[in-house]
């Protein structure tokens, strides 16, 4: 586990919906309480991507001078950045050295992982993670630990996500126009995942599947290792722009509705009625009633095709077998009434049960009730992230620094070991 080196840290979460930021104070056990919390309205951002880069810099300034204010005063000059633009993905890559079966030592896995460095820095794309889900000894897989033990070869199986570097530059320069600077990049579904399993469900296997306003990303955990990440361009959003097509109202009231009356799996025939605001062929603006069953027709449809793209993409990846079994579902969108059953029924596949649950960031002390619900889970566990987790490898093909948080191996394998 990496040695704290702060006694504060601040994570940003950068949204399409959303911009929020924390500033915590670490504990003596490594556990962060929050003492600030800023967000604000997210401006200038599409599907997680920078699209202006004026109105984003306006968003990120009011968050967190309304988190500095609220911590104190002080303000902060490094940040934990949370980020799903780019195309970000997830592969796994293999490398493995001779040990002439003498007893496995530092000095045998840091020759492993100095090969795996090799290997990114051939990659074209910018790596935000890369660490071992595990070892093998002779062609045996699933070793956690292995030093001490014997062998003629040892492998590891390295995870690597990466993502485009132009959208990450463009984050970058955001972040250093409001003079901050970036401590560490992380996934967003990493982050959510980190805040929203407990422990147990990362060593055992479990998938966490984050549901934003123009994204929906996934992660999956086994053996307290982050093993998988994708990205899928649905999100809240587009439910929204549906409800404004299929009812003809203004997008403001189309929100509006989704967040009072929506529901994606109605246990009973729902006979109430409900006033909406439609625009007139004239362009005027008047209120009619309709059945809340019309609204849940056409919530439900794109709930459930997002949960069906996330449950064929986890087949397709092989994983489904060894992480499916425990789904966690957090992110704004998540807060759709009926989501926990819709789900239930859309992953009712395969040979094993699922469990499902909803979930919330557990990971930090000092949040309110209003900050500590599902939508706040990726910016919690991006100070999970910060106070809890080693340094991991980031490279990108030019060898330079492109963020500069670049670990070397030699420090990071003795922060792990």
């Amino acid at each position: 586990m990496a040695v704290l080196r702060e006694k504060i840290i601040a994570a940003l979460d950068i949204g399409s919906s959303k911009i929020c930021c924390f500033i915590a104070r670490v504990g003596e056990d490594g556990r962060p309480h929050v003492i600030g919390i800023g967000h604000q309205v997210s401006q200038g951002i599409k599907a997680g991507t920078v699209v202006d880069m004026e109105e984003t810099e306006t968003s990120i300034r009011a968050a967190v001078d309304t988190a500095e204010r609220m911590a104190g005063g002080s303000p902060i000059e490094n940040v934990y950045v949370s980020i799903s633009a780019g195309q970000p993905e997830s592969r796994h890559f293999a490398v493995e050295v001779d040990v002439a079966g003498h007893q496995i030592s530092d000095v045998d896995i840091k020759r492993v992982l100095d090969g795996a460095k090799e290997h990114l820095r051939n990659e074209e794309r910018f790596v935000v993670h890369s660490r071992p889900a595990s070892y093998s000894i002779d062609g045996v897989s699933g070793v956690k630990d292995p030093r001490g033990m014997f062998g003629e070869k040892l492998g590891v199986d390295m995870h690597m996500a990466t993502v485009a570097v132009s959208p990450l530059k463009n984050l970058q320069t955001c972040i250093n126009r409001c003079h901050l600077n970036l401590a560490g990049v992380v996934l967003s579904p990493y982050a959510s995942g980190l805040s929203s399993l407990v422990q147990d469900e990362r060593e055992l296997g479990s998938v966490c599947i984050d549901m934003g306003g123009g994204l929906t990303s996934v992660a999956a955990f086994k053996n307290d290792e982050f093993i998988y990440a994708d990205t899928i361009a649905l999100g809240g959003n587009h439910v929204t722009s549906d409800i404004a097509q299929g009812l003809s109202t203004p997008l403001a009231n189309a929100e509006r509705l989704k967040t009072l009356f929506g529901n994606c799996f109605p246990r009973a025939m729902v006979r109430d009625q409900i006033d909406i605001v439609q625009t007139g062929d004239d362009g005027g603006e008047y209120t009619t009633t309709i059945p809340r069953s019309m609204l849940t027709s056409i919530i439900g449809p794109r709930m459930e095709e997002i949960l069906e793209i996330v449950r064929d993409r986890l087949v397709a990846s092989g994983l489904d077998s060894v992480v499916g079994r425990r789904i966690v579902i957090t992110g704004g969108a998540s807060q759709m009434n009926g989501l926990e059953d819709l789900a239930k029924k859309v992953f009712a596949t395969g040979k094993f049960e699922r469990h499902i649950r909803m979930g919330r960031p557990l990971s930090v002390d000092g949040l309110a009730d209003a900050t500590a619900g599902p939508v706040f889970s990726t910016c919690a566990g991006l100070l999970n992230y910060a106070a809890t987790r080693p340094d991991e490898v980031h490279f990108h093909a030019d060898a330079q620094p492109v963020l500069g948080v670049f670990s070397r191996i030699s420090r990071w394998v003795k922060e792990n070991f």
